[in-house]
Order: structure tokens, then C-alpha cells, then sequence
């Protein structure tokens, strides 16, 4: 291979140093990307990859720098980190190679502007272990900062509540932890601390580590201070319910097992808050219901009061409507990048402050929120008279300000238009005096202002004597300037280029004072986003006729008519089938049989959701519904292999069980659904058995356990705080009717081989299985083995033995086996022996 240029030079010393992004080399108009990074890029955008040239066969790609962001997006949105090396001089004024360096690095954890959701947040997280694990996270669009410390499954929990979409470590992880880490989000990277920053009040010394070390990040992410990052403040998560990864996958409060969406989640419901700010912290609601009643029922009063004020409801609607992302566009501010548009956007937003103030004043008993919110008149006022609603995006080429708001402004931007006036007034005196109708004057950035006329109209024309001296020559005409024009172009170009700086200054004065209200900004963010979201639960709650939970002093649940949130929206409501739950300290266990498909996977998903809503401050789907504060809710439900780590099923079903049976309490919620299906009868219902009796004498948490095994409706006569329930349904000539409603008692039967003619299996399958199935019931072991012979061939392997010389040795071969010592024996000698044992067989 030749020796590189020198720019290949540059750009391999410059992917020496960020291996572990793609390289943004920009190349004039264009970002081109080499070797690995361009075959890369080539397959993940589909654009074409090309080589540089015959005798540097290296593969290239690249796009140009004007519509670079939307490129960057897609990369981004993949999982991966883009390096950006922009030119820091300009080519035309350098002799040999231009200077360029990396100006910023795009990952999908500090990513910005408005390449991310706006009804997301977009966290970027940190572990650091050091005898216990800490983890710190931040989003860094809106400066968000938080910390807290923990054992390794609350570490997993909280990761998978923040839902980072980048995680930082200081640490090697092992292979097990890292492929848990792993089902939360792909993108983790190990960095080192490179930096100290100044300690928060709310942190300890042991969890500043994992804040410096995202702030690390962020800082070489960005290249720049980080004073759009607030003070790291320190959280405990035990102030929250506990839902732990199993529970939040399989309740589908946020994302759906099946599509990995919102679609048929719980968040789905409540889609009714008008801004981002509440579109986000409705998720985040959804996902930390609270523990403490009084937070609980301020939220429960604030819903009910929306529900029965529909006007007020209707005219706070309309007002968030027209309120954009205060919180971003404060970020935007502190990080130093936000424009003129931006600042229109928080005008807009300021302007409905007091219209919301006057709507819920008479509330404030109600919506403790309100005393919070302020109006910031002298922040809008200033806003209104400053800037002009149809700014550019751009704040460096002028046109942001209102008329009358600077003096300097008006006279220069006067100057500016006077002149462009003037070159029109003599655009047209020039055509009269030489006859020339086609002749213009034009302006380029190199030879400034030109009076343009074509060489057809050069042929008779003498220039000298109406004052013109040649400017330029072009192929089709030539350009002349005059003493005249050659004055006014320096008034004109120094009012424009004057015009612009000043724009600019006051721009960045105007950011600054901005910037000074953005605590409060920041905490009407917080209001707005609060009062969205409680009108949210009142929209839904009105349209789907839900009812305000009341908070149990005796730890009871107890609900009447209860549907399941998410199932009822995509079936007519006359057809969906309401169920009660009674569960309290001395009757706290439902074992629940019935058959596949009956519906007791949704009763008990919709009683954890029940439970999750009314936590969160929500209205529930209930006729009515007294529930008590659940601590934490645990869930078994559904088969799902963990292939990365390796384990089955059963296994999964196992650590699943474990995590509840070892954490739960009394003031918990244990959800398991079928458990012990995933290994013989046996083993399955023995453990199902126990798991019952230690829930039952051990923890005593409310339990709804669905099970196959009919054995187990037994307990109810040895265990006082289990109550047998079955999910009815009838059979009606051959045919199978689901009812879906909840009953006393156990079910007769399983009804498995309906379930299967439902879904069709074919005519002689069916036939068989019931065959055998009634062979199983009646136990007739007679029956059952002519019934077999009926079938299949015999396979015993001893069916010579009346002959003695055969009975002789078949003794001898078990005597030999008996002798066998299994402990000392190596599997060559047990293939020997199993080979001698076949030839004495034979």
C-alpha cells in the first residue's frame, strides 16, 4: 500500500482518537467518511460507497454538510456514536493542508436540539462500583441531574424505570451483569473519570464518583462547559412502589412485549396531555406510583376537581395547547445554542402563564401546584417588545428584532433600506441616460455592487463618457462601477455588515437575560407539566368512566365491577366483562383455576393495574375500588427464554419466583401465572404447592395465583387465607363458551382439549385426546394399556423372558449392572460395558 497523503495522515491520527464513534471528516461541502467508517455508513444510510481513487483503493462515502443532521439522526437512532471534524480555517486562505479538529461527539445519550422525542425523555446514565453500585443520570437536553445508591438488582430495577439510551461505567462488568444491562439499552461504553467538579449539597462523598464520571462524558461529548447541567441531587427510590424489570415487562405499562412500542400499554391510555413536558412525566408517573397517601390523594382531588369542572378542564386544555417545551427551551438557553425561533416558542408559552393563573386561582385549596406559578411579566414583556415573531433561525443574519425596539437598529437597518432604495432609483436612472434597457446593477460578495451590461449592448455604446470603468469581464458581458455607486456601496455594505453585528450582540444580551430566570423557568416547567398531567387522568377519566379509588386504612382491596384499562379500549364496552376482588389480611390468596383463553391472565394483570393507576394518581376502571398502598408488585406471567444468558425458560420462571418470594412483604403484590408448567407434573405442582404455603406463612402479601393444577384447590381446606376462584365457562353441544367472569370456587375441568378445536388442530388429533383423556380419568390401567396396544407396537424389551436360557441371562446382565460403580467409572469404560451389555442383549 502507498504511503497516505497528508490528509489521510490527518484523518488516521484523528480515528486513532475516537475509535469508537464514526468520523464526520468534513471535506468542503461534504463529511466523508473512510475505510471501516465508510463501509459502515454505506450499509446503515444505503448511500453509495465509492473508493478514493485507482491508486488509493480506500472505500469512501459522504454527505453533504448542509443536510448532514438528518444522516447523523439515523446513525444516532441505530445505537451508534458520530464524531464531527470540522474545518477551522478557510482553504482559500491557507497554503498547504487546512487545520481541522473535532468539534463536538453525537451519541445517543447526549444528543440535543431536535434530533430527539420530545414526548421522551433522553437520559444518558453512569454506574460506578465501588463496593456498592451507584448510578447518576441526566438528561442533558433539559440539565436534569440525579443520583442514588444501590445493591445490584435495585441497580437493574432503576435502570430499567430511567430507560437510559446510554450508559457510561467505570468498571469492566462480568458477562452476566452486562447482558442484563444489555435487555435495558445496547449502547455502554467503560470511560474514566478526567475531571472533578465541585461537590452537590444533597450528595454524599461515596456517590460524587458516579456524578463526575457523567459529567466526564458529557463534558468530552460536548467540548464545552457544562452549565446547562443543574446540581446532582440525591434520590432514594424506596419513596416510590417498587416495579422491578419483570413486572414493567409483563404488566406492559410503557412498551409492549410484542412490538416494543406504546401501543396497547398502559401509557397509551393516558395520551391526553397537551404538552411534552407532561408527556413525559406522565410516563414517569406511570412508572413510580407513590407510597405516601397524602401525595397520593392530592393527585386523586386535583383529577377529581378537573372531572367535575368540565369547562375549567376544557379552557386549561386550550391554553396548554398553545404552551411549547419550556423545559428544553430552558436547556437550549443554558447550553448557549438557542435561537430567536426558540425564544419566540417561550414567549408563546409565557403568554398563557396568567390566562392559566386566573383559570384555577379560585382553586389553590385544590392544586397545590398553583402556588408555585408565576407569571414572569418583566421575561415576556421584554420578549414581546424585542423580537420579531418571523425570526430567522439564524441568529448572525439579522432580521430578529422589532422597529423601535434599539435606536442603533433602526437608523442602521433606515441606512440599509434608504440605499437598496437609492440602487433601484439609479438602476432605472442609468437605463434612461444610456439607452440600455436591460442593464442592472448586481452585487457579489468579491466585487461588491456592479452596473451590468451585455456585449451586444457594449457594440455601440461608449462607457467612458457616461463615467464607467471596467469592473470585470465575463464571457457574455461586462461589469462596471462608477464614482457614485462606488460611495454609496460603502454606506450600504457598512450599514448591513453593522446592522447584523449589533443584531447579534443584542441577541446574546437578550440570551443572558433569559438566562437569569431560569430557576423559574425551570420550576413552571415543573407546573405546567403537573397540571397536564392531571388533566389528563380527568380526560380519560370521563371518557372512560372511571371512578376516584379510595386509599384502605385496614390494607384491604377491594373492587366492584373492575375492567382491565388497556383490553376494554379495543372491545365495545357493553362486551367487556366486569369482575370484583376482595382481598384483605385474613382472606389474602386467590388460587385461581379455569380454562386457557378464559381471561384469568387479564383479571390479574388488571388488578395490578388497578393498583399501579390509583398509586399514580390516577382514576381506575371500577365501579368502585378501595385499594390498599402496595409497597412493591411482583409478577410471573407468560414463557420467555433469556437466550443471552442461557437460560431456559423454567429457569427464567425460577429467578422470577425467587425475586418475589425473597422480597416481597406483606404490604406486597404477587402476581404468578401458571408457575411450575415448565418441567414435569410433579416437580411443577410441588413447587407451585410450596410457593403457596411460604406466601401464605411467610410473607402474607395479597397473591393472585392462577394454576392448571387441580390438586392444589385442596389448600383451601389447610390454609385459612386462600380462597379458590375459577374463571367460568359452559359447554353447549361439543362447543366451548367463554364467560370471563369470575366465580367462588374451583372449576371442574380444564377443558385444554376444546382450547385445541378452537384453534383448529385437526379432526383426529382431537378425537384421540379425548380417547385418552377419558383412559387418564377413569384410571383403569388395563383400559389405558389396550388402548396403547391398539396403537402403536409393543416395546418390551423383555418380552422373550419365559425362556430360561434368556431369563439366566438377563439376571446376570442386572447383576452386572448392580455392580456397576458409577462414581470411579470413566466414560470410556461405561461405553465398553454398555457395548458388552448390547451383545449379551442380542
Amino acid at each position: 500500500m502507498s504511503k497516505p497523503t497528508p490528509m489521510m495522515t490527518q484523518y488516521l491520527q484523528m480515528k486513532e482518537q475516537y475509535k469508537d464513534c464514526i468520523l464526520f471528516f468534513r471535506l468542503g461541502d461534504f463529511y466523508e467518511m473512510f475505510y471501516e467508517d465508510a463501509e459502515l455508513t454505506a450499509k446503515e444510510l444505503e448511500i453509495t460507497l465509492t473508493r478514493r481513487d485507482k491508486k488509493n483503493n480506500i472505500p469512501m462515502c459522504g454527505v453533504p454538510h448542509h443536510s448532514a443532521k438528518a444522516y447523523i439522526e439515523r446513525l444516532i437512532e441505530k445505537g451508534y456514536k458520530v464524531a464531527i471534524a470540522e474545518q477551522m480555517e478557510d482553504p482559500k486562505q491557507v497554503k498547504g493542508m487546512v487545520k481541522r479538529e473535532v468539534v463536538k461527539i453525537i451519541t445517543p445519550g447526549t444528543v440535543m436540539d431536535d434530533m430527539i422525542s420530545e414526548n421522551e425523555s433522553n437520559y444518558i446514565a453512569s454506574i460506578y462500583y465501588e463496593d456498592s453500585f451507584t448510578i447518576a443520570y441526566s438528561d442533558v437536553s433539559t440539565g436534569e441531574l440525579k443520583v442514588t445508591q444501590l445493591s445490584e438488582d435495585e441497580m437493574l430495577n432503576e435502570l430499567a424505570s430511567v430507560n437510559p439510551k446510554e450508559i457510561i461505567t467505570n468498571i469492566h462488568l462480568n458477562e452476566v451483569l452486562l447482558s442484563k444491562i444489555k435487555m435495558i439499552t445496547g449502547v455502554i461504553s467503560r470511560f474514566e473519570i478526567n475531571d472533578t467538579f465541585e461537590q452537590s449539597k444533597s450528595v454524599s462523598e461515596s456517590m460524587q464518583p458516579a456524578v463526575n464520571l457523567l459529567l466526564s462524558y458529557i463534558q468530552y461529548t460536548q467540548m464545552s462547559a457544562l452549565v446547562h447541567i443543574d446540581n446532582a441531587v440525591h434520590y432514594e427510590p424506596v419513596h416510590y412502589m417498587r416495579l422491578d424489570m419483570y413486572a414493567k415487562r409483563n404488566l406492559e405499562l410503557t412498551e409492549s412485549i410484542r412490538h416494543k412500542n406504546k401501543k396497547g400499554t398502559l401509557l397509551s391510555i393516558f395520551n391526553q396531555c397537551k404538552t411534552p413536558m407532561g408527556n413525559r412525566l406522565v410516563k414517569e408517573w406511570i412508572e413510580r406510583p407513590l407510597l405516601n397517601q397524602d401525595e397520593i390523594e392530592i393527585r386523586h382531588n386535583g383529577v377529581e376537581l378537573f372531572n367535575n369542572h368540565f369547562i375549567l378542564r376544557h379552557e386549561l386544555r386550550e391554553a396548554l395547547t398553545h404552551v411549547y417545551d419550556i423545559e428544553r427551551l430552558a436547556g437550549r438557553v443554558q447550553f448557549g445554542n438557542v435561537t430567536a425561533k426558540d425564544l419566540i416558542q417561550l414567549k408563546y408559552s409565557l403568554e398563557q402563564l396568567p390566562v392559566i393563573q386566573k383559570l384555577l386561582a379560585p382553586h389553590k385549596a385544590v392544586i397545590h401546584t398553583l402556588d408555585n406559578i408565576d407569571a414572569l411579566s418583566p421575561l415576556y414583556e421584554t420578549l414581546e417588545s424585542s423580537l420579531l415573531d418571523e425570526a430567522p433561525t439564524s441568529i448572525k443574519e439579522g432580521g430578529i428584532f422589532k422597529d423601535g425596539f434599539n435606536k442603533d437598529i433602526d437608523d442602521l437597518r433606515f441606512a440599509s433600506k434608504n440605499g437598496k432604495q437609492w440602487l433601484n432609483e439609479l438602476q432605472a436612472k442609468e437605463r434612461e441616460r444610456t439607452g440600455v434597457k436591460s442593464l442592472k446593477i448586481g452585487y457579489n460578495k468579491v466585487f461588491g455592487y456592479y452596473i451590468e451590461i451585455s456585449k451586444a449592448n457594449l457594440v455601440n455604446l461608449d462607457v467612458e463618457a457616461f463615467g464607467y470603468n471596467r469592473k470585470q469581464t465575463l464571457s457574455n458581458a461586462e461589469r462596471f462601477i462608477t464614482d457614485e455607486l462606488k460611495d454609496k456601496e460603502s454606506l450600504i455594505l457598512g450599514a448591513e455588515d453593522k446592522l447584523m453585528n449589533l443584531e447579534y450582540e443584542l441577541f446574546i444580551q437578550l440570551r443572558d437575560y433569559v438566562k437569569s430566570f431560569i430557576l423559574n423557568l425551570k420550576q413552571q416547567a415543573k407546573n405546567i407539566a403537573v397540571l397536564d398531567c392531571l388533566q389528563n387522568f380527568s380526560e380519560v377519566a370521563v371518557k372512560h368512566q372511571y371512578v376516584k379509588p379510595v386509599i384502605s386504612s385496614t390494607k384491604t382491596l377491594n373492587l366492584k365491577d373492575a375492567r382491565h384499562p388497556v383490553v376494554e379500549t379495543v372491545m365495545e364496552r357493553d362486551q367487556y366483562v366486569a369482575n370484583d376482588c376482595l382481598l384483605d389480611t385474613h382472606r389474602f390468596i386467590y388460587l385461581i383455576t379455569g380454562p386457557n383463553m378464559s381471561g384469568k391472565s387479564t383479571y390479574m394483570r388488571q388488578v395490578a393495574l388497578i393498583s399501579i393507576m390509583a398509586q399514580m394518581g390516577a382514576f381506575v376502571p371500577a365501579s368502585f375500588a378501595e385499594v390498599p398502598i402496595f409497597d412493591q408488585i411482583f409478577t410471573r406471567i407468560g414463557a420467555a427464554d433469556d437466550l443471552v444468558s442461557g437460560q431456559s425458560t423454567f429457569m427464567v420462571e425460577m429467578l422470577e419466583a425467587k425475586n418475589a418470594l425473597q422480597n416481597a412483604t406483606e404490604n406486597s403484590l404477587i402476581i404468578f401465572d401458571e408457575i411450575g408448567r415448565g418441567t414435569s407434573t410433579y416437580d411443577g405442582l410441588s413447587l407451585a404447592q410450596s410457593m403457596i404455603e411460604y406466601v401464605h406463612n411467610k410473607i402474607g402479601a395479597k397473591t393472585l395465583f392462577s394454576t392448571h393444577y387441580h390438586e392444589l384447590v385442596d389448600l383451601e381446606k389447610s390454609l385459612d387465607g386462600l380462597n379458590n376462584i375459577h374463571v367460568a365457562a359452559k359447554e353447549y353441544n361439543g362447543e366451548l363458551i367463554f364467560l370471563h367472569k369470575i366465580m367462588p370456587g374451583a372449576v371442574e375441568h380444564s377443558y385444554g382439549i376444546h382450547v385445541a378445536k378452537l384453534a383448529q388442530l385437526p379432526d383426529e388429533i382431537i378425537e384421540r385426546s379425548r380417547e385418552l383423556l377419558e383412559a387418564f380419568e377413569l384410571n383403569d390401567t388395563t383400559k389405558h394399556q389396550s388402548t396403547i396396544k391398539e396403537t402403536q407396537p409393543s416395546f418390551d424389551l423383555f418380552n422373550d423372558a419365559h425362556i430360561p436360557e434368556a431369563k439366566h441371562e438377563y439376571e446376570s446382565i442386572i447383576n452386572d449392572l448392580e455392580k456397576l460403580s458409577l462414581d470411579t467409572l470413566t466414560p470410556i469404560e461405561a461405553l465398553l460395558k454398555l457395548q458388552e451389555f448390547k451383545s449379551r442383549l442380542k
